[in-house]
C-alpha cells in the first residue's frame, strides 16, 4: 500500500484527493467541537471520479436502519455499494442529514450575516472540480462530529459537537474513491468558534 499521507486544514477550507481501497481515513479534531463534512465518489481511473455513484446518506441509513452511525456501521453508494466502513470511533455522534453549508445557508440561517461568508459547499466545489465533479454533483456529506438530535416534534435541533481535542473517526475504503473533505464554515454547528481539522491516510 502507499505511503502515510498527513493534512491539516485551516478553518473554513477544504481539500480533495483520491483513496484507494483498502487504506484508512483517519479524521481527526486536533481542537475539539469542530464539524468535518465528507463526501465520497467511485473512482473512474486516475485524476477522475465517477460523478454518478457518490455517497449516499439515503441507502447507507436504509441499509444500516438508524441515522446514528459508528463504529461498524458501513456507508454505502446510491448504487448499494460499499463505499467506507467505520472501524473505530472516539465520538460517536455524526449526522448524514443535513447537506453542506453554501452561501445561501448564511442568508437564509443567519440573521446577523452580512456580505461573503466562506461555506463547506463552495470548498468542495472548488477542490473536486479537478477530478471532474460539479456543485450540482454533491450530494449530502457524512457530516462527521456533528451533533444533531431530532426531536419528537420531528424538529432538528444543531447542538455542541461532543469531540474533545484529539478524537476521531477511522474510515477503511471499500472501493478506490475521490473524497472532498472540509473543516465546517457554519458556526452554529461547531459552538461559535471555526477550528481546524487535521487527516491521516495509512494502511
Amino acid at each position: 500500500m502507499g505511503s502515510a499521507f498527513r493534512h491539516h486544514l485551516e478553518p473554513q477550507t477544504g481539500i480533495a484527493f483520491e483513496l484507494e481501497k483498502g487504506r484508512t481515513l483517519r479524521v481527526i479534531d486536533p481542537a475539539g467541537e469542530q464539524v468535518s463534512d465528507i463526501v465520497a465518489f467511485a473512482s473512474a481511473g486516475p485524476g477522475r471520479a465517477n460523478a454518478s455513484e457518490w455517497l449516499s446518506s439515503g441507502r447507507t441509513i436504509d441499509y444500516n436502519n438508524t441515522i446514528y452511525l459508528t463504529t461498524g456501521h458501513v456507508l454505502y453508494s446510491n448504487r448499494s455499494n460499499p463505499m467506507l466502513t467505520i472501524l473505530e470511533d472516539r465520538v460517536g455522534t455524526h449526522d448524514f442529514l443535513l447537506t453542506p453549508c453554501s452561501p445561501e445557508t448564511f442568508e437564509m440561517l443567519y440573521e446577523d450575516h452580512h456580505g461573503y461568508h466562506p461555506s463547506c459547499f463552495e470548498n468542495l466545489t472548488q477542490n473536486l472540480e479537478r477530478f471532474g465533479v460539479g456543485g450540482d454533483e454533491i450530494p449530502t456529506t457524512f457530516n462527521v462530529f456533528m451533533n444533531v438530535e431530532v426531536l419528537p416534534s420531528g424538529e432538528i435541533a444543531i447542538g455542541t459537537p461532543l469531540s474533545k481535542p484529539g478524537d476521531f473517526i477511522d474510515l477503511r475504503a471499500e472501493m478506490n474513491l475521490v473524497v472532498g473533505i472540509t473543516a465546517c464554515s457554519a458556526e452554529k454547528s461547531n459552538n461559535r468558534s471555526l477550528k481546524p481539522i487535521d487527516l491521516k491516510v495509512f494502511g
